[in-house]
């Protein structure tokens, strides 16, 4: 979809922004570029859409060479985002997310109808937003707005440059987990760029990770967190590279699908007797259509009448696709120490141990290759 070969930036001054680029990005493929600032990352996405042009190498966009092509079909060909978000302040959100197909001249009614798709996808009522205007959107719906525009005219290539840097930590996660989302069902060919590495983990498919113009390392998280190629790559990715590794695993992946559950109108003293039985201080109840109700202790069995009497709602919950670096978070921050998994509809999955976790640590330790890595470049 997208290949480089030996691109490069050099500034009159002499500046050398980017060089000898060389990588392909896959059709649908969720591509990173990562690095520290000044290594080159922003320059080399925008010369994918020529808002920097090259000095040197080529780009080609589905085997055409992109220098060959009308700069400005190639840019409606591509949804673009950015950081600052760059909303019009006096057009509407209907508007802002119809920027491209306006210019596109499709008819109004296809342009109100894509609007109001787009704001569903990204988690915005069109009722309640399509006619407002940016300055009555808070920072995190302006950055979905910003989502959906890049989305407008439905162009097979995204490229986004830090979209979610601007915003704090929560409502990042969040915007983080509602875009894996929309990607699952879109399946864009997208080129991101940030300096966060843990961002870059969670998200990418593969992450390109750059230093003063060059590529250092091109892989899949995975590889980058087991085998960096240098002393560079290593210390860029920390030395908690195995902890970063869980976001790389589900709690679906893990998660003990079969756990033991007690009914709420069960008796308590035969419940006590099958938990001491297996040395169990704690239980999860469930009523008959299998939805999580919280935690009963072992030791509140022994003058409880009735189970409903005692039960500890939950403090947290995850779901399938709950990375296990934010499962291990929540496990630590739980009365219980042990993690529920439930679907949308707060049915019981699975449940997730300290143990599990400990298990997936082991195996990525014992992934790591000895002696790896080397002091080059």
């Amino acid at each position: 979809m997208i290949k480089l070969e030996q691109a490069g930036k050099t500034y009159p001054d002499g500046t050398a922004a980017v060089k000898d680029l060389s990588l392909e990005i896959k059709e649908g493929e969720f591509c990173i570029f990562l690095g520290p600032s000044g290594c080159g990352k922003t320059t080399s996405l925008k010369m994918i859409n020529r808002l920097i042009p090259l000095t040197s190498g080529k780009i080609y966009i589905d085997d055409v060479d992109a220098a060959k092509l009308d700069p400005n079909d190639l840019r409606r060909g591509i949804g673009y985002a950015i950081q600052n978000i760059g909303l019009f302040p006096h057009l509407t959100v209907d508007q802002n997310i119809n920027t491209v197909p306006m210019l596109r001249k499709w008819p109004k009614a296809k342009q109100r109808a894509r609007a109001e798709e787009l704001l569903e996808l990204v988690g915005m009522d069109p009722g309640i937003f399509i006619d407002r205007y940016p300055s009555e959107l808070s920072g995190g719906q302006q950055q979905r707005i910003g989502v959906a525009r890049c989305l407008g005219a439905d162009p097979p290539i995204l490229l986004m440059d830090e979209p979610f840097g601007a915003i704090d930590p929560i409502t990042r996660g969040r915007l983080q987990d509602e875009f894996l989302k929309i990607q699952a069902k879109i399946k864009k060919t997208i080129v991101f760029v940030t300096h966060d590495i843990n961002e870059a983990i969670k998200m990418g498919d593969t992450i390109a990770l750059m230093r003063e113009g060059e590529l250092v390392q091109f892989s899949d998280p995975a590889t980058m967190l087991s085998s960096p190629k240098n002393t560079f790559v290593r210390d860029f990715v920390g030395a908690d590279r195995t902890l970063k590794g869980l976001c790389l695993h589900k709690a679906k992946d893990v998660m003990n699908k079969s756990p033991l559950t007690f009914k709420v109108g069960e008796d308590p003293k035969k419940v006590k007797a099958r938990m001491e039985k297996i040395q169990m201080k704690w239980s999860m109840l469930t009523d008959e259509g299998n939805h999580f109700l919280g935690w009963i202790a072992s030791d509140d069995l022994s003058t409880a009448k009735r189970i409903r009497d005692i039960i500890k709602p939950p403090t947290v919950t995850a779901d399938p696709n709950t990375p296990l670096n934010e499962a291990l978070s929540m496990m630590l921050n739980s009365a219980i120490g042990t993690l529920s998994v439930l679907d949308d509809q707060k049915r019981l999955l699975g449940i997730l141990t300290f143990e599990m976790i400990r298990e997936v640590l082991g195996q990525q330790e014992n992934q790591q290759p000895e002696g790896q890595g080397g002091e080059g470049r």
